[in-house]
């Protein structure tokens, strides 16, 4: 892995470090990112600052080799690349207290949260039509090819939307629960199950991490198949997320990420709520491979695959990880 500009740089002298850390706010930017990468907008609102006197306070920090920063849209992520110096780490412990006084770390969780919520939003808003024909000899012949997968007892479909993978998923599983905290989206669902006579079929409505599904999913077994499509650029968290969606595995089950490319699309956000615009496979790599499990493909899914709906001009990707058969799944 490359070694980022931030950390090639030697470290400060100490006098700089001293002139850094002299600024309490300066203290609490490098806390607040030490817990999670953060936006410059996020850091504006967790310490009711400006945007501007965060951007400068961030380029200082940056300018030592204590942040890090990156462009995604129009939006600036930074996190912590401060590495084992001992003032540094006082420093650290100095900007945690004083986030704690000021309820700034407090606050952090509603913030990091709140990134889902524009999406979820306008999810339960939309009032498309539920399904679309589907020919009954187009499910036959999936529900045909189902014999040639070797483990197929049962598939989790994370971030469901309407339901449009369960046309797939369904004639290949024995059983197939979907997952979706919009509840209108899942009442979407729910007359497409009806409509295709989809007996084998549950829905789930809450989060992927939900200690409820994570327990009728052990009680099952653990999952075969974990598809998320187009679904981790809407996570808070992406990384988190893996680890989440990897948990609901059995040894040896695969995940499924269908998401997009980077890209420079910012009307997504607007129009779909999304958090993040796209991923390196470099990236996703580390997510799986943090998560415990290990990537078996990935390629970028050709753009004739999908001509149309507003992400149709966007470059697709997907990925396929596999939880190795040795895994022992913990109990919650």
């Amino acid at each position: 892995m490359a070694v980022s500009a931030a950390r090639q740089r030697s470290a400060p002298a100490r006098s700089e470090l001293f002139r850094l850390f002299a600024e309490e706010g300066r203290l609490q930017v490098l806390a607040l990112c030490a817990e999670a990468e953060l936006s410059v907008g996020e850091l504006s609102s967790l310490l009711r600052d400006s945007q501007p006197q965060l951007s400068r306070k961030v380029a200082t920090l940056k300018q030592a080799g204590l942040l890090e920063t990156r462009r995604d849209g129009t939006r600036t992520w930074v996190r912590l690349t401060a590495g084992d110096d001992v003032l540094v780490h006082e420093a650290l412990a100095e900007g945690r207290r004083l986030c704690l006084k000021d309820g700034s770390l407090a606050r952090l969780p509603k913030v990091i949260a709140a990134r889902e919520e524009r999406g979820l939003e306008l999810f339960e808003g939309r009032a498309e039509p539920a399904t679309a024909p589907v020919s009954p000899e187009h499910l036959a012949h999936l529900s045909a090819l189902s014999g040639v997968l070797p483990a197929r007892a049962l598939a989790i479909d994370v971030g469901t939307g309407d339901g449009v993978n369960l046309d797939v998923l369904a004639p290949l599983y024995q059983r197939v629960i979907a997952v979706d905290r919009s509840r209108s989206q899942l009442a979407r669902v729910l007359e497409r199950v009806a409509s295709r006579g989809f007996t084998n079929v549950s829905v789930f409505e809450g989060a992927y991490d939900d200690a409820a599904l994570v327990q009728r999913i052990d009680q099952a077994g653990g999952a075969d198949l974990v598809f998320a499509g187009r679904t981790l650029h809407h996570a808070s968290r992406p990384e988190a997320a893996v680890r989440a969606l990897a948990r609901l595995l059995k040894p040896s089950g695969h995940l499924v990420v269908l998401d997009y490319l980077p890209h420079q699309d910012d009307a997504m956000r607007e129009t779909h709520g999304d958090v993040w615009m796209g991923f390196e496979p470099k990236a996703l790599e580390q997510f799986v491979s943090e998560a415990g499990l290990t990537v078996k493909s990935q390629y970028e899914v050709p753009p004739a695959f999908h001509v149309s709906g507003p992400d149709r001009a966007l470059d697709w990707h997907a990925l396929v990880a596999v939880k190795p058969p040795q895994s022992i799944r913990s109990v919650k």
